[in-house]
Formats: structure tokens, sequence, C-alpha cells
């Protein structure tokens, strides 16, 4: 299960709303206990994808790791990465599958005509071959 404070999760709707119709990603951070994940803070990254940004997003290694190290320095894990689909479903595509990463949750936020209407998380399994869609809370 993963639990999205609010002002964490004000941050990725903003973001999401403020792309549209882009793709917008980013990650969270927070603590794990076991199967319980929390997430404290969200942050809104640029989409580094160089072709349309409408149906694709995509992290700079180098973003990743400065958040990863950002959130370790605080005592707190990267939970994972959020991203949106304008105009469609909050569903994992077969892309968002094979550039996943098994050990991430990934929240998918749907806006339609510029507006959040729902969110889904997933967590992908070792071999990126499914993704079981996990509970999710948010404010």
């Amino acid at each position: 299960m993963i639990e999205v404070d609010k002002q964490a999760w004000e941050v990725m709707v903003r973001h999401a709303e403020a792309t549209y119709p882009r793709e917008c990603c980013g990650v969270m951070i927070g603590s794990i206990d076991g199967d319980q994940k929390r997430v404290t803070e969200a942050f809104a990254l640029e989409n580094a994808y160089t072709g349309g940004q409408e149906d694709r997003y995509e992290i700079r290694p180098e973003d990743l790791l400065n958040t990863d190290r950002a959130a370790r320095k605080q005592g707190l894990d990267l939970i994972g990465i959020f991203h949106s689909h304008p105009d469609c479903a909050a569903y994992f595509s077969k892309t968002d599958l094979e550039n996943s990463c098994p050990w991430y949750s990934f929240v998918v936020l749907s806006v339609q005509k510029g507006k959040f209407d729902h969110a889904n998380s997933f967590l992908p399994n070792a071999e990126q071959t499914e993704a079981p869609q996990e509970e999710l809370r948010y404010s």
C-alpha cells in the first residue's frame, strides 16, 4: 500500500495539470515499512523526452540520482516515480512497464481536459513482465 501525504499529493496534481497536454513526471520520497509506503514529499521534474511529450516521459538519470541522494541525507527513501496520462486513463502502459524499475512504485495520474481525474499506483515485478496495481491512498 502507498499513502501520499496531502502536501506531496498537491505537488503531483499541480504538476500534472500545469504540463497538460504533455506528460509530466517526478519522484516521490518518504518512508517504507515492509509493504507500507508513505510519501511525504514529491518533486516535479522536467520531462526530458525529446519526442512528442503527450504520450511519453523520460527522467534524466542524474535527476533521479540527485533526488535519491537528497532523500537519503534526510533519512528517507526514494519510493517511486509519478507521471501523468493526458486525456486517458491512469493505467500502466507497455512503454511504462518496459522502462520501469521493479523496486519503485509508479503512480499514474489521469488528467482529463486539463484537470486531475483519477490515479492508480503500480508495482512492476522483477522481470518487468507485469505491474500489479497496488492500493493507493491520497489526501
